[in-house]
């Protein structure tokens, strides 16, 4: 079974390998191509931290003898040496698709400028620069007086600075520089003689410039400055200790990750050889850790936010809002009599917003419930929430402390929204809850309403700009007393599962969605083997469960019609099945990012479609809370079908998923051509014309 899946973490490094082919697309506007390379470098570096420390771990328990329970476990070892190959290839194309940007940036005369093209009034101006802004914020190692190696942080660039006195080559020291992006910023623009013209400094080469001002008292005469980086393990091991709140146990596993096993090295391949030899041994790496040599520049990340400077801009539309919320000054009135699907980033966020503001201030509102996962840095969310709390209103928010990489943001707010009366619930043991989920309670009169929604994504604005979603708000009865159901359990867990169990309309994670799905592929499966129409289109960020995957080669093979639209995982290999019709599998990597998780199935005819927040991974499937909702409405299950088709016929983004990893583009042939996500954004603003026409 093994033998007929891709590996998963070599199958992720190829949905990176498509971000790189964003950032080599000369149609896509510079300052994208720029961001894309961010995007890369920072997808690599959480690969490094989580997935190959992940792997690292799980070689040592086999040499301990134990049997590592995870998928894969016996290929560690040959994975390992396989995402070294993949990824010293992918930093060779990297590297290339930069010196190529260099050029095209040139072309809008933006230049990089290194220590030696500075001209006398530059010079000036970086000296000026350091004194007043950068120097307060350095603090020069000397690393050959200090007998423990002082703790590098994960995150950050350093320089490793050699001095040397020009008449003994003996005569040296070793220095370690962090570069202090964070607070200074990475990317200075400095004067130019030539209007129009744009030049650049990278804060680490400001700082090159400025090797003899720190380290004159030593009276060196020469210096040489390269770039290294350390990516470590972030995995925290969290232990089971019941007299231990898991806010405290989070606290303890970031402190842990702060001095994290180092997984990968990275260096300029210009350094000085005795240097490098030097951090590597004090370091303790060995020839089986991640040393990898690259370029003059690192931590690419940064290039995410790179400075708006360029004369071409992007053609981005701005998101619009849902006609049914145009005409009416109230979300709330709409949503009590009909269904809405909101489908960002096109659609408003801020309609989202305002349902929660309402309810803050509705005087028959009395509860509000939600979970929450990943916010926003100004979240407007946290906002209406806390003035819920002050209008009187029983406020619950479940805050998914575990989120990776967020969960010192989250304890942040765990601690604001206590301070204002909200009830934080922070999880489930050994489970997290990525459900997307709001319950609104109104009484009026006698009568007790409920509303709320179920999304794709976060509750974060910030993201919704560029994150591909859905979310469904609604009053349906059965809808909302599972969500209710789902609140029960997370509330009171030590009771046990069988609130969810209850469930009877949501699909919900760990208990019955693997189920649920597995019966919804079988019924397609003996539909074809009656002769009649059966397909099953899946739409999701990853697909990697082994048993959910079986399922769908036994479905095609059946004479089931597969159609999988999935961004990033993809470990079946539909290529190598014998079925009638060759499923049709595609990735489509764009401007924005494909983040939404859809079902569909032909149910003979009256399809049966469903949005989630879980993907198709056994992390989702049995370690998390998750929900997926059933489409009822008629309009908004034609609505999501005709988009999903939209992005089927991608022949311009879409590449094609197969065994051999090649990431071919689908390509127009005769064809029209067509990016789905320009057409998405045109297929709901004439809708949304049409719909304000009618009511005009």
């Amino acid at each position: 079974m093994k033998d007929k899946l891709i590996p998963r973490d070599i199958s992720w490094l190829s949905f990176n390998a498509r971000v790189l082919q964003e950032a080599n697309d000369p149609t896509v506007p510079l300052r994208e191509r720029i961001r894309f390379l961010g995007i890369h470098s920072n997808n690599q570096d959480e690969f490094f931290r989580v997935r190959v420390a992940t792997l690292k771990r799980m070689i040592e328990v086999i040499q301990k003898g134990a049997k590592a329970p995870m998928h894969l476990e016996q290929f560690a070892d040959k994975i390992l040496e396989d995402i070294h190959r993949i990824v010293l290839q992918q930093q060779s194309e990297f590297s290339r698709i930069w010196d190529s940007i260099v050029e095209e940036l040139k072309k809008e005369k933006i230049y990089f400028l290194e220590e030696q093209d500075l001209n006398a009034e530059q010079k000036l101006f970086v000296e000026d620069y350091y004194d007043k802004v950068a120097s307060p914020n350095i603090i020069p190692l000397m690393i050959e007086s200090i007998v423990d190696m002082p703790y590098l942080r994960d995150k950050s660039l350093y320089l490793a600075v050699v001095m040397r006195k020009q008449k003994s080559a003996y005569d040296q020291k070793y220095a370690l520089i962090e570069v202090p992006s964070k607070t200074v910023g990475r990317f200075i623009q400095l004067p130019s003689q030539t209007p129009g013209t744009q030049n650049i400094m990278l804060l680490e080469d400001l700082i090159r410039c400025n090797l003899p001002n720190i380290f004159s008292y030593f009276g060196y005469d020469h210096y040489s400055a390269h770039i290294v980086k350390v990516t470590k393990d972030a995995e925290m091991d969290i232990e089971n200790d019941i007299d231990t709140t898991l806010a405290s146990k989070i606290e303890k596993g970031l402190k842990k990750r702060r001095q994290g096993k180092p997984v990968r090295f990275v260096y300029d391949k210009e350094i000085d050889a005795g240097l490098l030899s030097y951090l590597i041994r004090r370091l303790k790496l060995t020839n089986k850790d991640n040393i990898i040599p690259g370029g003059r520049i690192h931590n690419f990340r940064h290039f995410m936010d790179f400075p708006d400077i360029f004369k071409s801009k992007s053609n981005r539309q701005p998101p619009f809002t849902h006609p049914s919320f145009a005409t009416h000054k109230r979300v709330t009135d709409v949503i009590l009599h009909q269904d809405i699907l909101l489908n960002f980033p096109y659609h408003s966020f801020t309609s989202l917003i305002h349902l929660l503001r309402e309810a803050a201030m509705d005087p028959d509102v009395t509860a509000i419930k939600l979970t929450a996962y990943r916010l926003a840095s100004n979240s407007r969310i946290i906002n209406a929430l806390i003035n819920a709390v002050r209008n009187g209103k029983k406020v619950l928010v479940v805050l998914e402390l575990r989120a990776r990489f967020d969960e010192e943001a989250n304890l942040e707010w765990k601690d604001t929204l206590e301070q204002e009366g909200v009830e934080v619930i922070t999880g489930v043991p050994n489970m997290k809850v990525h459900a997307k989920l709001c319950v609104i309670t109104k009484k009026k009169g006698r009568k007790t309403l409920r509303y709320g929604f179920v999304s794709t994504g976060n509750l974060n604005e910030s993201t919704a700009k560029i994150y591909g979603d859905h979310c469904l708000l609604t009053a349906n009865k059965k809808v909302m007393d599972d969500i209710e159901r789902v609140f029960q359990y997370i509330a009171n867990p030590a009771a046990g599962l069988q609130p969810i169990r209850q469930c009877k309309t949501l699909l919900v994670c760990p208990t019955g969605m693997r189920k649920d799905i597995q019966s919804l592929i079988n019924n397609e499966i003996s539909n074809a083997a009656n002769g009649n129409p059966a397909e099953i289109i899946l739409k999701a960020n990853a697909l990697s469960d082994e048993i959910l995957i079986h399922h769908l080669y036994i479905a095609a093979k059946s004479g089931v019609t597969i159609k999988l639209i999935i961004r990033g995982i993809f470990c079946g290999k539909f290529d190598k099945i014998k079925a009638s019709e060759t499923p049709y599998c595609i990735s489509i990597v764009d401007e924005y990012l494909e983040h939404a998780r859809v079902m569909v199935f032909h149910n003979a005819g009256k399809p049966k479609v469903f949005i989630s927040s879980a993907d198709w991974m056994v992390r989702n499937l049995d370690h998390r809370i998750e929900a997926a909702v059933p489409i009822f409405d008629e309009a908004i299950k034609k609505e999501l079908l005709e988009i999903l088709q939209i992005q089927l016929s991608d022949n311009m983004k879409a590449r094609l998923l197969d065994s051999n990893l090649n990431n071919n583009y689908v390509g127009s042939g005769s064809k029209k051509r067509q990016k789905s996500q320009i057409e998405t954004y045109n297929y709901l603003s004439q809708k949304a014309n049409a719909a304000l026409s009618l009511k005009a």
